[in-house]
């Protein structure tokens, strides 16, 4: 009975919540103890408010979910977890866990309601509109940001790390369409009836132009990345960038699996391996200078 409740939370989009600990890294606060308790417990509360979020969309969606090739075989839309238990589900979840993050933070508090209200909104209403519907995702994942800064103190946070943020979440968001009209073929407005509005010479296109935005932005952005002068060190990042975009780019273009971004990064060993290597490029440019 306890794994249906766990995959309804659907572990595997966790990944993306890792943005949340970008205040801690950026703002070289990721070995103080105290600050990187609270981006943690800020991070597994937020993990629980994303799960209530998807545990209501499928609510909302069982019909469309059972009629769907890969989403029928969720919990609800199968029926191994019934509309009664998951709404009780609910119910619990999201008493505990927005009691517990306006505890933490009310910062935090409000963050995560927000959050929850924009992805009702988008689950009822808003992901049926071409381009909002990616824009809302977007959205989602500034505040994820905010939800990180919004449990410690931050000194220097760079304003090009919002915009990165905000890109980055709609080069994947474009992505994922691009995918999923792939993997439905003609019968994409069937499931997602947004999917009519797209296509995907459309969607390249789409995509050329966040590829260009998320370079050029990040790019200006190390030129600035350190907040007591010019320094040009977070230049050595920029290939590791440049890799892991163009390589989602192909797999998208060439796989049907590559119809969730998280689904590529938890398969994808190039991808990961680019990921690790940025990321620890980034901790000895920003840790290891005095």
């Amino acid at each position: 009975m306890i794994r249906p409740f766990i995959e309804t939370l659907r572990p595997r989009q966790w990944t993306k919540n890792a943005v949340i600990f970008a205040g801690l890294v950026f703002d070289r606060q990721l070995f103080i103890p105290g600050s990187a308790l609270h981006v943690l417990a800020a991070f597994i509360l937020f993990c629980l408010v994303s799960g209530l979020t998807y545990t209501i969309n499928d609510l909302i969606d069982l019909k469309a979910d059972r009629q769907h090739p890969q989403k029928c075989h969720r919990p609800i839309a199968s029926g191994r977890l019934s509309v009664k238990q998951a709404v009780m589900f609910v119910i619990f979840l999201g008493l505990f866990t927005f009691t517990m993050a306006f505890v933490l933070s009310w910062k935090l508090g409000l963050v995560c309601l927000a959050y929850t209200l924009l992805m009702l909104a988008y689950s009822k209403w808003l992901k049926q509109v071409m381009i909002i519907d990616v824009m809302v995702i977007a959205a989602g994942f500034l505040l994820r940001v905010f939800a990180g800064i919004s449990v410690i103190k931050v000194t220097f946070f760079s304003p090009w790390l919002f915009l990165l943020t905000g890109l980055l979440a709609l080069f994947l968001g474009l992505g994922k369409r691009l995918a999923e009209l792939r993997l439905l073929e003609g019968n994409a407005g069937e499931f997602r009836k947004v999917l009519n509005g797209y296509s995907a010479p459309l969607l390249n296109q789409y995509l050329v132009v966040m590829l260009a935005s998320i370079l050029i932005s990040y790019m200006l952005y190390t030129f600035s990345a350190w907040p007591q002068g010019p320094s040009y060190g977070m230049m050595i990042t920029i290939p590791f960038v440049l890799y892991g975009i163009l390589r989602y780019m192909y797999l998208i273009q060439n796989f049907n699996t590559a119809s969730t971004p998280e689904e590529v990064l938890l398969k994808d060993r190039p991808l990961q391996a680019a990921i690790f290597l940025w990321g620890l490029a980034v901790l000895l440019i920003l840790y290891l200078r005095p």
